[in-house]
């Protein structure tokens, strides 16, 4: 049971600070990847 709370945590943790862990992983300025999710929000 508390691997699935872990998990759940995870993912949570990881939907709110998903601008600063795409710009560490892609090597982009945050700037640039909220710009990006930003339009597809748009579209």
């Amino acid at each position: 049971m508390i691997w699935v709370l872990l998990i759940v945590a995870a993912v949570v943790a990881a939907y709110v600070f998903r601008v600063q862990l795409l710009s560490k992983v892609l090597g982009q300025p945050e700037e640039r990847v909220r710009r990006q999710l930003n339009a597809r929000k748009r579209k």
